[in-house]
């Protein structure tokens, strides 16, 4: 099935972020296909960015997969309890990442339905925040710390242009979209960086 390779993830950080949007991240989990479209990214570059873990090339063991190949999943965990997935991005060593802060589910919405609301009936609120947020993504995935480190390039978790790609029926996409471009969220404490706009959302025209 066709993915994206390691080449995409290879290029500038906020150009593959604002490439992303639109595509569709898929996850095989128990033999079953989830997968929704991207609508919602942030950049972190580790260089010159005080917003990023690896501000100033700083390596940790939290830190160290910002350093591996392009195309590398990042997953961390935040507060104690909501995971966040990011794309590695640019050539190996160098650390920095996209973050995917927001999905529209395309398949695989009961059993990502359960995975964020257990039993609880989906309402209509729920629907509007079913995947708004990073944690609530990774949840719905079921993405944790156990696949911080797995290849996007492979079977288990990867990104591709369209849902056929994946075996999947079209999904209808809203004539004229534009990208809005922002400050990122939950970065105050990072000074002069807090004020990036490298927030990059789709939003319909």
């Amino acid at each position: 099935m066709a993915r994206l390779s390691q080449d995409f993830y290879r290029q500038d950080t906020l150009e593959a972020a604002r490439r992303l949007l639109g595509k569709y991240l898929v996850r095989r989990l128990d033999g079953e296909t989830l997968a929704g479209r991207i609508v919602e990214t942030e950049g972190y570059i580790g260089r010159c960015d005080k917003a990023c873990h690896a501000y100033n090339y700083r390596r940790t063991a939290r830190t160290e997969t910002l350093f591996a190949p392009p195309g590398t999943a990042y997953i961390y965990l935040i507060y104690g309890m909501y995971h966040c997935l990011n794309f590695v991005t640019e050539p190996e060593g160098e650390p920095a990442a996209v973050l995917l802060r927001g999905l529209q589910p395309v398949a695989g919405m009961e059993t990502m339905a359960r995975l964020r609301y257990g039993d609880k009936p989906l309402t209509d609120y729920r629907k509007k925040n079913f995947l708004n947020g990073p944690g609530k993504v990774c949840r719905a995935l079921a993405l944790t710390r156990a696949e911080n480190g797995l290849d996007l390039t492979g079977d288990t978790l990867f990104v591709c242009d369209a849902p056929e790609d994946a075996g999947l029926p079209p999904f209808p996409v809203p004539p004229g979209e534009t990208v809005a471009a922002g400050p990122r969220i939950g970065v105050d404490y990072a000074e002069e960086a807090r004020d990036f706009p490298w927030r990059f959302r789709l939003r319909e025209a």
